[in-house]
């Protein structure tokens, strides 16, 4: 029998206004809870900072309601808009 691959992959996403400090202050709360950053794309629109970070939530040293509680300490900080989902629902929205 083939071994089920039990990596669990977040996936985040942020908009907000550009400013000094975001990809910092969200890989210092990544690393703060033994969360690897798998990927990373960002762009500027604009004067709009778009980034999705691909994450691998799997030696997380909290769970996800915790994580979700520190990115919206981060999001209100710095007044972006970072949601966090498990890469399978991230899929299955975005499927066309």
């Amino acid at each position: 029998m083939a071994k089920q691959d039990t990596t669990q992959i977040g996936i985040i996403t942020v908009i907000g206004a550009d400013r000094v400090g975001i990809i910092a202050a969200l890989a210092n709360a990544m690393a703060k809870n033994n969360i690897n950053i798998l990927d990373v794309n960002q762009r500027i629109m604009e004067t709009f900072f778009v980034m999705t970070m691909a994450v691998d939530l799997t030696e997380a040293t909290v769970g996800m309601d915790k994580i979700k509680k520190q990115l919206d300490r981060v999001a209100q900080t710095l007044s972006l808009n970072i949601t966090i989902q498990n890469e399978r629902i991230f899929e299955a929205i975005h499927r066309v």
